[in-house]
């Protein structure tokens, strides 16, 4: 029996009534681009985030880089980032004219290491983009307080944190804005590609309202060079229905995850390491061994799904290459992606697949891998 590293398609089996509904209620309206459907997912989605506003555009990447134009942020701009994320991080910035200077994470969390961004900010930096990786929140307090100091916007890319909580409040209302991704395999989840803004500030929201669309807020005058990234009505109605889910999902989520950790506690693994203060959506639950490749071909053997990321840091994909930041120069990250491998989680997973999952892990561990990753 193989176990799947996420199914998609079992989210989606009872709710199909209410998915087709929605359809109809799309189908019936005759309006399919910024109508009544995304207005409602727009505010139910900023209640739930515990923020004042709520923008859907096209995806995560638009999210963030229409929040750094909303910020004024543009060529010869530097931009605080991860040097331990999914490049769609450094791209954002990249698309609005800035430089992305990576910073390393912390090696317990993975996520930007606050006691090293001081250091990094310079007479040119504008904004810092913390990250929720994995869906674990950021030290956004810290983070905050070293924005605060040298005036700079804080900035979370949310994009695998939906419902994630640091300290109490959620992922989405911890900074001056955030960027959330609906890509269909997040926690919460479209059925095509679609995105979202979430801020507290009102001139951001109005802003980022106009630059996704064409620069446009009232039909045919343009107050900015604008762009077309709209979150459409269909997938704001699919999302109506899935945020009712999203709490429950991630319940399950949770639920295997603490599995994972209590079973896994002598498998030879570096397992996640949660702070006191974070509640994780647990988008991924990813582990860390010397042996990663040997190990992911075991868990293959097994019939067990795994995934890496990510293979390839930012600042060394050839994307990056003008930048010349060469290989040693982030060890920390180098090695997280040298080390890690993510392993089924999600919320239709079955008990019976969680226990398989457990036992090849284990049965690795048996045969002698058990040296500690980062060494």
């Amino acid at each position: 029996m193989i176990v799947p590293f996420l199914d998609l398609r079992a989210p989606h089996a009872g709710l199909e009534p209410a998915l087709e509904e929605a359809l109809r209620r799309v189908l019936r309206s005759g309006t399919y681009i910024l109508g009544t459907e995304l207005q409602a997912f727009e505010r139910e989605f900023a209640d739930y985030c515990g923020a004042r506003h709520c923008v859907g555009v096209g995806n995560g990447l638009e999210a963030l880089h229409l929040i750094l134009r909303a910020c004024g942020i543009g060529e010869g701009d530097e931009v605080l980032v991860p040097a331990n994320t999914y490049i769609a991080t450094w791209l954002a910035v990249s698309h609005a004219g800035a430089r992305p200077v990576p910073v390393e994470p912390d090696p317990r969390t993975y996520n930007i290491d606050p006691a090293l961004i001081e250091s990094a900010v310079t007479a040119r930096t504008k904004a810092i983009i913390a990250v929720h990786l994995y869906g674990q929140p950021a030290d956004m307090d810290t983070v905050n307080a070293v924005a605060a100091r040298h005036g700079l916007k804080v900035i979370e890319d949310a994009a695998q944190a939906h419902g994630a909580k640091y300290k109490g409040r959620r992922a989405g209302s911890l900074g001056h804005a955030a960027g959330f991704s609906f890509y269909p395999s997040k926690n919460l989840g479209a059925l095509g590609d679609a995105g979202a803004v979430v801020t507290n500030d009102a001139k951001i929201a109005s802003t980022v309202r106009t630059l996704r669309n064409y620069g446009s807020s009232t039909r045919y005058y343009n107050e900015h060079i604008g762009f077309n990234s709209r979150l459409d009505e269909l997938q704001a109605a699919f999302l109506r229905v899935k945020l009712a889910q999203l709490d429950n999902w991630n319940a399950r989520r949770t639920a295997i995850a603490n599995r994972y950790l209590e079973a896994l506690a002598d498998a030879g693994l570096v397992l996640p390491f949660v702070p006191t203060w974070a509640e994780p959506a647990w988008h991924l639950f990813v582990v860390r061994s010397k042996y990663r490749d040997e190990l992911q071909k075991w868990l293959d053997a097994s019939g067990i799904m795994s995934l890496i990321h990510y293979p390839v840091p930012p600042h060394l994909q050839r994307a990056y290459a003008h930048l010349d930041i060469p290989e040693g120069t982030m060890p920390v990250t180098e090695a997280v992606h040298r080390e890690v491998v993510s392993v089924p989680i999600g919320p239709h997973m079955t008990s019976e697949n969680c226990a398989d999952t457990v036992r090849a892990l284990k049965a690795f561990a048996r045969q002698g891998h058990t040296s500690p990753a980062g060494t």
